[in-house]
């Protein structure tokens, strides 16, 4: 058991997460447990339990520095960090509002490009398709995917390609470089510099956008990776479509693809699916062959989680597969043209 004393600056972000628990109550944090991940509960509890008791001092401290952070976060999101650190100042003085703005980046994850992610796409397009490839692939990193994708269909096939590749190939961005880059769209874009570095882009953030774009530009983009980078086209194809996104097939798809798939390979992928999967491919067999689906994936027994995560994306490949070929539609998060 761990005694709270009032070395307040040793404590860790889930110590302070665990006083704040602790002092809140059962019924306050019981709530707050809803809406964490099961990681983090796991994380947090045995963080609460190693509590055995918090000095005033610590815990009036813990609950200061939540109200500052939670105010803080509000300003935020009415009206961006430069509005926040206005009024903090206004409340605390310059060097306490900084000291905030500082915490809650680290702590919460500010990014750049705040007003950019509440901003019409349109707009944005305008603005930005005459920048550099770079550029264009900086910014897109900090939208929602949503945004990027239809700024991403906008820009000509070449330039597709390239801003996605780079998209792709970016890991963590120095604030030096988000600096330069802000201090030159400050006037038009008023975006906002975070103090700390900050990952963005990557082979995720390039699948969600791609996920979102239609048809003809994920093929434009594909194809063109695919001959100038094989390696990164083959990793963001594995993640085009994840396996629980078998739920958006309409039933002729479904059933197309399950006459295409191996039993075993069903079995596998089910019994590490959810209710809603599940309950969608069974819809689409005949009772017989459901009954004795299930009766496979029951007797299975315990399977290995890399196991199923193959069987699974075996099954993607023949979605992909049939998807290129004609066969099925898979629905975009945009509209996809229908030809009749």
């Amino acid at each position: 058991m761990q005694q709270f004393k009032s070395s307040r600056g040793s404590l860790s972000g889930k110590q302070k997460a665990a006083i704040l628990m602790v002092t809140l109550g059962p019924e306050l944090s019981a709530n707050i447990y809803k809406h964490l991940r099961e990681e983090e509960i796991e994380d947090l509890t045995l963080e609460i339990a190693n509590v055995r008791r918090v000095d005033p001092e610590t815990r009036d401290f813990v609950l200061s520095e939540f109200k500052e952070i939670a105010l803080a976060q509000e300003y935020i999101s009415s009206g961006g960090i430069e509005y926040a650190r206005e009024l903090l100042e206004k409340a605390f003085g310059t060097a306490k509002a900084e000291e905030i703005i500082r915490r809650l980046t680290a702590s919460l994850q500010v990014r750049p490009f705040d007003f950019a992610r509440r901003a019409d796409p349109a707009q944005l397009f305008n603005f930005i398709q005459g920048e550099h490839p770079q550029t264009i692939s900086l910014i897109m990193a900090y939208l929602q995917p949503e945004q990027a994708a239809i700024i991403l269909s906008a820009l000509p096939a070449e330039q597709q390609v390239e801003v996605a590749r780079r998209l792709a190939t970016m890991d963590r961005t120095n604030p030096e470089v988000l600096n330069e880059v802000e201090s030159v769209l400050e006037k038009r874009l008023a975006s906002f510099i975070s103090q700390d570095s900050t990952s963005a882009g990557g082979i995720q953030s390039t699948v969600e956008i791609l996920n979102r774009v239609d048809r003809s530009t994920e093929k434009t983009i594909m194809e063109s990776l695919e001959q100038t980078d094989p390696e990164l086209a083959d990793t963001i194809k594995k993640r085009m479509f994840v396996f629980e996104d078998i739920i958006t097939l309409d039933d002729r798809a479904i059933q197309r693809v399950i006459r295409e798939v191996e039993s075993k390979d069903w079995a596998l992928s089910l019994k590490g699916s959810n209710e809603a999967v599940q309950d969608r491919v069974y819809k689409n067999m005949s009772q017989r062959a459901a009954a004795m689906l299930k009766e496979e994936i029951d007797y299975l027994g315990p399977v290995r989680l890399r196991d199923v995560e193959e069987a699974q994306q075996r099954i993607v490949a023949v979605i992909r597969k049939l998807e290129d070929a004609g066969e099925i539609v898979v629905s975009r998060g945009g509209e996809d043209e229908i030809i009749v």
